[in-house]
């Protein structure tokens, strides 16, 4: 979905509905992990981690779980819930979420954190494909991109495939750079993926994503 403008301002659309019905659980609701202490050296500096996500009882239930970096807030997306609450209808709510074969299903905001920007959770049907295929989809639906350098990893027992691209937005008049990557659980397809405000946001918020890549594991 090349319209990246449209797309944030519908997401924001859809967060401020989920927050007016209290739909969301909060982020106070993620459990603490063992890896606070030590943080993660990224391409970008050093992070700590403020708790893990995507288990039971989190702020998001995911098929995989995955440690957070200090200050950023998890909150569940639930397009069924935005829909119920009126003012968006299912069709463009579905739109909004979908892209490529996976829906977005959390936010981690890094704005609580001093960066502009989020780490997104999308999720699959099992039988979307492999890591590959999967993030492949995933970056085509998101317009004109370019620079795509794809490359595998291993974290917690999961193979995956990890992308770093540049997306050029008509309507921005920018070309930003963004990161994702994918994994397939008995559960299905899962895909992280960060964006920011633009290039230099990107390489502030990149530990954290990189926090998340290596503390990846099955739920």
């Amino acid at each position: 979905m090349e319209n990246i403008g449209a797309r944030a301002a519908l997401l924001a659309l859809v967060a401020g509905l989920l927050t007016g019905c209290g739909a969301a659980p909060r982020p106070t609701d993620v459990t603490a992990s063992g890896h606070g202490s030590s943080g993660v050296a990224g391409s970008a500096g050093t992070i700590g981690s403020a708790g893990t996500i995507g288990r039971a009882g989190s702020a998001c239930v995911l098929p995989v779980t995955f440690d957070i970096a200090t200050g950023w807030e998890a909150e569940a997306v639930d397009g069924l819930a935005a829909v119920a609450s009126g003012g968006v209808d299912g069709d463009t709510v579905d739109s909004l979420l979908r892209q490529g074969p996976v829906t977005l299903v959390c936010e981690i905001d890094a704005k609580p954190a001093g960066a502009v920007g989020f780490l997104r959770v999308s999720t699959g049907k099992p039988g979307s494909g492999d890591a590959r295929a999967v993030l492949r989809a995933f970056v085509a639906a998101e317009g004109a991109t370019s620079r795509a350098a794809y490359r595998t990893f291993s974290a917690g027992g999961l193979s995956g495939v990890r992308v770093d691209y540049v997306h050029s937005s008509e309507l921005l008049g920018e070309r930003t750079k963004e990161s994702a990557l994918a994994v397939v659980t008995s559960r299905g397809p899962v895909v992280l993926h960060l964006g920011g405000l633009d290039s230099a946001e990107h390489d502030e918020m990149l530990p954290a994503f990189e926090l998340a890549q290596g503390t990846l594991r099955s739920s």
